[in-house]
């Protein structure tokens, strides 16, 4: 998928303007959805290739009934077209490992579905009024929907990475750059900042409110932790080493018998990888992927450092000293262009870490945002003030010490669901997710 729109900053008080925002994420969205459920054949699409993920067609129906339910019936107020279907498309009802025992719809039912859907939510949208409502406020709803369907394609992503068989998705390779040579390492000023936000329009109810938070100096990796880099770990014994894991990783990695990131296996002297259905050497200068929690904690220990906080990253990713404000984005208020990060599907790999220095922050960091979701020592849990919109089930549910927050996005995200505010969060043993990481120090003081 290619995406050379410039980048733009949004205006959120014009109601064509937010109409024609809305159509665009939604299409792009449906465009996504197709390919990745249209480059295999139906057996590929009602197989379940891991325990961890969803049949495909499990997916394809799912984005379908929840933009049913929040754009054609919360929005508009119409009937279900479906009533009887939504308990099987229910992600809270249904494990996914149980899905592929469920009367599911085929995948000629579901893209007729999903179609359906669609064109009425299509000409829903071609009428709102984009103020009365919370839901309904800059166009929320629509956004939630767009974002919603851009996530289950990131999850289809990792299924196709999961599945066994021939290559099915193909993209160029990011351009390539010179090897980076600048500092390893940038010194973030202690001090407040403001985390969080109370009006990007179709944040969620986790990015909200915002608020200040104080933060101590600190310097964080100026490209996330490379392939090379963690290789190092691994022959240095970094496995087989109790002092770097905490208790809860190196009883996991011990279990599970890990030995290196998911999807790599050794071949004599050197590391090959698995990706998307093509088997290849390691390269050594994009940033580790598909490692979980507690391997990024065990490297940051080896390494004499340590992961960042979710409120530093947030401070290094957004945070402009010369005008004492937090940005949207490392490299301003702009919407992302290609030129300021790896997104969107548009490649199937991270980038070579040092690239685009373009989405590089004040700071003089890069790579915050794309590439691989970045693991932080933090915990899931809201921000001062939090109140669950619209369903407590997107957020609220997940809070605790059991959930390890991501951020930043990966190459699998779509601008729409990606920005400095952005909150993921995963159990600390995942390591299906495009996920790697940067470390920080704390700074003498």
């Amino acid at each position: 998928m290619t995406d050379t729109s410039p980048a733009v900053e949004t205006d959120t008080t014009d109601p064509e303007v937010l109409r024609e925002r809305a159509v665009a994420s939604l299409v792009l969205a449906r465009d996504r959805t197709t390919l990745l459920t249209s480059c295999v054949e139906d057996p590929d699409l009602t197989a379940q290739h891991s325990p961890l993920m969803s049949p495909l067609v499990w997916d394809l129906a799912h984005i379908g009934n929840q933009e049913e339910q929040w754009l054609l019936r919360a929005v508009a107020g119409h009937e279900a077209i479906r009533p009887e279907i939504d308990g099987l498309y229910d992600a809270f009802e249904h494990p996914r490992a149980e899905r592929p025992k469920l009367p599911l719809l085929s995948p000629a039912e579901a893209r007729t579905y999903a179609a359906d859907v669609r064109g009425r939510a299509l000409d829903v949208l071609e009428k709102a009024a984009f103020h009365g409502t919370r839901l309904t406020e800059a166009g929320f709803a629509f956004g939630m929907i767009a974002q919603h369907e851009q996530q289950h394609d990131e999850t289809m992503l990792i299924t196709h990475q999961l599945r066994r068989g021939p290559q099915a998705l193909t993209a160029p390779d990011p351009e390539p750059v010179p090897l980076f040579t600048g500092p390893s390492e940038v010194l973030v000023p202690g001090g407040p900042f403001t985390m969080g936000t109370s009006d990007e329009p179709w944040a969620l109810d986790n990015e909200r409110p915002a608020h200040r938070r104080e933060v101590a100096p600190f310097r964080i990796d100026t490209t996330p932790v490379t392939n090379g880099a963690y290789q190092a770990f691994i022959e240095d014994g970094g496995y087989d080493d109790p002092r770097w894991w905490t208790a809860d990783g190196w009883a996991h990695i011990r279990r599970n018998s890990l030995t290196a990131p998911l999807f790599w296996r050794r071949d004599g002297r050197q590391w090959l990888r698995r990706r998307f259905g093509v088997t290849e050497v390691v390269p050594p200068d994009e940033p580790v992927l598909h490692v979980c929690w507690y391997e990024a904690d065990a490297y940051a220990r080896w390494a004499g450092r340590r992961l960042p906080t979710e409120a530093e990253w947030e401070k290094a990713a957004r945070y402009d000293p010369a005008g004492d404000r937090s940005m949207r984005y490392p490299w301003g208020d702009a919407d992302p262009g290609p030129e300021h990060a790896n997104l969107g599907q548009r490649h199937l790999r991270p980038a070579p870490a040092g690239s685009y220095p373009a989405g590089e922050s004040p700071l003089g960091v890069r790579q915050l945002i794309g590439d691989v979701w970045e693991w932080t020592a933090s915990d899931f849990l809201p921000y001062p003030g939090f109140r669950a919109f619209p369903y407590k089930e997107y957020s609220e549910v997940f809070f605790g010490s059991d959930y390890k927050v991501l951020r930043g996005g990966s190459f699998a995200v779509d601008a729409v669901a990606c920005r400095g505010t952005f909150r993921n969060w995963d159990h600390p043993i995942r390591r299906q997710i495009f996920s790697g990481f940067r470390t920080a120090r704390s700074e003498d003081v």
